[in-house]
């Protein structure tokens, strides 16, 4: 019996592109805000929604944000593994995990948006602030948003799956 392998990796070029893409428009974007903006001086864009610069030294959505060089460098450790991480896993998946792919790609263009603030500021770059009335929800960035939705999206397509297989 004639066994078929499975292509990996060879369909990994669209989604490292994916990931820059990603990555620039999170550069692109902060330095926009960055230059153009006021520190916490909000800018309403649409009801609920205001672009707001602030500078935070914790993780996603202001966690750990208390600036401590522990923290900074934990937080940086911890981020260059996991985009380690993602990029082997990446390149070895199966040619057909499409959702799996796109996800991926998101979590590591973002990550990598967020290494490059924390390693050259010292902060990361958020800006924008979603509101309702008086409570604010934490502010973010585009590459916060990339990551958030690549999560969502693994999380889906594990529930989707019937294959248990992660590469």
């Amino acid at each position: 019996m004639k066994q078929h392998k499975t292509k990996k990796g060879r369909n990994s070029l669209p989604w490292c592109l994916l990931s820059l893409l990603v990555f620039l428009i999170d550069r692109v974007s902060k330095y926009y805000v960055s230059h153009f903006f006021l520190f916490g001086e909000p800018h309403p864009l649409i009801p609920y929604l205001n672009i707001m610069l602030v500078f935070n030294k914790g993780t996603a959505f202001s966690l750990l944000n208390q600036g401590k060089a522990w923290e900074f460098w934990f937080l940086t450790l911890i981020a260059l593994v996991v985009s380690a991480m993602v990029l082997v896993w990446l390149f070895c998946l199966p040619r057909q995990a499409y959702w799996r792919a796109c996800a991926l790609s998101l979590i590591l263009g973002g990550a990598l948006g967020n290494i490059w603030d924390r390693i050259s500021l010292g902060y990361v770059i958020d800006f924008i602030d979603v509101h309702f009335k008086s409570y604010h929800f934490a502010t973010f960035n585009i590459a916060d948003a990339a990551i958030t939705i690549g999560a969502m999206l693994l999380v889906l397509e594990a529930f989707s799956q019937k294959n248990d297989a992660l590469c």
